[in-house]
């Protein structure tokens, strides 16, 4: 028999795309899924396989030196009857000189870059021929890899879903921006395997990088330390919270990932300025998504940074509220993270599920600026010791907080209610623009049995006392449209819960602020107000916020935090009372014109009304969307925007995909940053 030439092949990329749910990222490479069958064709010339005869046989190898031992390589031979555990071939059909073969890897192997040869031999004469490169990923898909998750509308939106929705403000006022997570996109794959190749793990020892690479604990942490920059470890993004961003994009600005990985790329793996937590988060949930692992961006509001662990977070005030001292502890208003889903083989059995992953360099994690995986059934449990870094993210959700009133000559008196930390956890519902909560998962019911056996586990007095019937209490309140560019009011509301007349003060301070809890320059102030209650009653003070006193100092942040202060002169006690207060940012229209098709032109009708008493000048709008733009799209306005009128413009795109898409805008200007808006599109698919 004369050798067995191969002559032509082809990897069926596309069919092969489509089957694995890749097909989103281009039919340029072979993207496919561990532990789930993909077919090539082979075409030999001369002469047709023969059974019997000929004996094929494949090899693929991953990583810079692939071995058999650390399952970075394989080599194996055609066979009838395969076995789930290794890789295999099978022959699906022979056609004359064309054969196509059903290729298959472990659910458990390495994924990422491999090579494939193919080996042929006839009466010992053997010949080899690259057949070429493919991807392997994760596979949610399939019931025996470790990140299998049941649902397929759970997977569409968590493996899949390309766009979505972050939820920020505080936890009296939540809303959310849209995001485009981009994780199809070109090039991004080939961004997401090169952050493996280049984390520190792979340089210290690249073999053992490799071979790891089959568990998504591990591939977890890696992303979760290359999201971040802190390291010296050419890390994606550098965070920045004090409100000086000039010499790059603010981390308000951003409105999709996709941009920040092809910046990163361009520029070398020099890290993009600036981060702050929800980009930190939607970048790694970009990455997770995008190598096939279930993830989700999640929103902690009243979200405590506890720097010496002690599960109790101290904040000094004067008796007029402002902040007395500097705290390294700080209550973040919101602070997002993400959950990746993936079973735990490496702990005890009740751990697999939703695990907390942390990019946002806050804490070091064995040596290194990373957060999780955490499970977050131990985070509710109060399972301390178990991997990794339980203890910083139960502080996040559970810390007490407890207001200190410093007085004139020095004393200090602890104030009787605190606040609440570990607010409203929330993250996008499945397949809806709505909030899920999902608090429930992190902690048990206030004041409930489990809830005092956790604390007792996780050695946690709880300080805190809920709020109180009997005695005075205190709130604050808003009035309607805390808008930008307007005053405002805000009142300090004393009930008197007893069935005696009650004689108080109150003070109110009003301060611009940031997103990580520390605090700007007044923007108002009342005098003390001595005020009489009778049983039962309720009275309010009132504090007018003006636009002209908190203009200059507001950070993109668009915080301000109100403090009142209640001294009870029966009692002595001090009651304070925080508040933080978002202010709104004007609305973005957006209209469709024409009926949305694909492949066929479309043009968006763009606007936004200047809500300040001043212009607007370097007006920019930033139009992105997976399947809509093409990338991003830059609209920079010649004009200045004068005092209440209308930024308008018409935008002409044309869409690439079907389905439901989200257009996604974000306007930037010398006075208002930041300002986002989104609209729904429904393309239909181009007639046949």
């Amino acid at each position: 028999f004369a050798d067995l030439v191969l002559e032509t092949w082809d990897l069926q990329c596309e069919r092969n795309g489509r089957e694995h749910r890749t097909a989103d990222m281009g039919c340029k490479q072979l993207v496919v899924r561990r532990g789930q069958p993909f077919s090539i064709a082979l075409r030999f010339s001369g002469r047709d396989y023969e059974e019997g005869v000929d004996k094929l046989a494949f090899n693929v190898e991953t990583g810079p030196c692939p071995t058999e031992t650390s399952g970075t390589r394989s080599h194996f031979a055609m066979t009838d009857c395969p076995e789930e555990s290794c890789w295999s071939a099978v022959i699906q059909q022979q056609d004359g000189e064309s054969l196509s073969v059903s290729l298959c890897s472990p659910t458990d192997a390495r994924i990422g870059r491999y090579s494939l040869t193919l080996e042929t031999c006839t009466d010992y004469q053997g010949s080899s021929f690259h057949i070429g490169d493919f991807v392997l990923l994760f596979n949610p898909w399939h019931p025996e890899d470790t990140v299998f998750l049941r649902d397929e509308d759970e997977r569409r939106e968590y493996v899949l879903s390309q766009q979505g929705l972050i939820y920020q403000g505080t936890c009296d006022y939540m809303f959310s921006i849209p995001w485009n997570f981009g994780q199809f996109e070109d090039d991004i794959l080939a961004i997401c395997l090169n952050m493996l190749d280049i984390n520190p793990k792979h340089l210290r020892d690249q073999n053992r990088d490799c071979s790891r690479r089959n568990d998504p604990v591990y591939i977890g942490r890696v992303v979760s330390a290359m999201v971040n920059c802190n390291d010296e470890d050419r890390g994606v993004l550098f965070g920045r919270w004090d409100n000086r961003y000039e010499d790059g994009m603010s981390p308000m600005a951003w409105i999709g990932s996709v941009d920040i990985l092809k910046r990163w790329k361009k520029f070398g793996c020099q890290p993009v300025k600036y981060g702050q937590c929800w980009v930190f988060a939607a970048v790694a949930c970009t990455v997770m998504r995008c190598l096939g692992i279930p993830t989700r961006v999640v929103t902690n509001y009243n979200s405590a940074h506890d720097t010496n662990a002690n599960l109790t977070i101290d904040r000094y005030v004067n008796e007029k509220g402002e902040q007395e001292r500097y705290s390294w502890d700080k209550i973040w208003n919101f602070h997002c993270w993400v959950e990746s889903w993936m079973a735990r083989p490496d702990l005890a059995a009740g751990y697999d599920g939703w695990q907390v992953l942390d990019p946002t360099p806050q804490e070091k994690s064995e040596g290194v600026f990373c957060c999780g995986p955490a499970p977050v059934k131990a985070i509710k449990e109060g399972d301390m010791q178990l991997k990794y870094d339980i203890p910083f993210i139960f502080a996040e959700v559970n810390a007490d907080v407890v207001y200190w009133v410093v007085q004139g000559d020095g004393m200090q008196k602890q104030s009787i209610r605190s606040s609440d930390v570990g607010k409203n956890i929330s993250t996008k519902s499945v397949g809806r623009d709505s909030r899920e909560d999902i608090t429930h998962n992190y902690k048990y019911p206030e004041g409930s049995e489990e809830e005092r056996a956790v604390f007792e586990k996780a050695e946690h007095q709880k300080k805190s006392i809920g709020e109180e019937d009997e005695g005075l209490h205190l709130r604050i309140k808003v009035s309607e449209g805390a808008n930008k560019g307007c005053d405002f009011d805000v009142f300090a509301v004393v009930n008197n819960n007893t069935d005696v007349e009650r004689v108080c003060r109150v003070k109110l301070c009003a301060r611009t602020a940031s997103h990580n809890g520390t605090v700007g320059p007044q923007c108002g102030l009342t005098d003390p107000v001595d005020i009489d209650l009778e049983p039962r009653a309720e009275k309010r003070v009132p504090l007018r916020i003006l636009y002209e006193q908190y203009r200059d100092s507001l950070t993109q942040d668009n915080l301000i935090k109100v403090v009142a202060l209640l001294t009870d002169h029966q009692t002595g006690d001090i009651i304070v009372a925080v508040r933080d207060i978002y202010v709104e940012n004007p609305k973005i229209k957006i209209r469709i014109l024409g009926e949305p098709m694909q492949n066929r032109k479309l043009v968006a009708e763009i606007s936004l009304v200047n809500p300040l008493s001043v212009p607007l000048n370097g007006c920019v709008f930033v139009v992105e969307g997976t399947g809509l733009t093409d990338g991003q799209r830059v609209k920079e306005l010649e004009e200045p925007v004068e005092p209440q009128a209308e930024a308008k413009f018409r935008m002409d795109l044309v869409p690439r995909q079907s389905g439901l898409q989200k257009l996604m805008v974000d306007f930037e200007s010398d006075q208002l940053t930041g300002v986002k808006g989104y609209r729904n599109v429904i393309i239909a698919p181009q007639p046949m």
